[in-house]
């Protein structure tokens, strides 16, 4: 697969950290950089897929009533305060 190349200007502080991080886990700093990015785009995917996926159970008015989201919420701190 063809690669593309492109510069990003990050600070000496954080460059020294990829190369901290490079060097620890044996990898090239390019390599360390892909993973990041990877990670952040696979991430971003599905907070916009859970987002829409919400929109859509909205648009069809499969909503769960505030007065029940609060008094689920209000029986979690309850639980957990007797937990301690």
């Amino acid at each position: 697969m063809a690669e593309g190349v492109f510069t990003v200007r990050i600070s000496p502080e954080k460059q020294q950290q990829l190369d901290v991080l490079a060097q620890a886990l044996d990898r090239s700093r390019n390599w360390v950089v892909s993973e990041a990015i990877d990670q952040y785009l696979d991430t971003q995917a599905w907070q916009i897929d859970q987002i829409q996926h919400g929109i859509e159970e909205a648009d069809r008015g499969e909503l769960v009533p505030h007065e029940d989201v609060m008094a689920e919420g209000r029986a979690d701190i309850r639980k957990a305060g007797d937990s301690e």
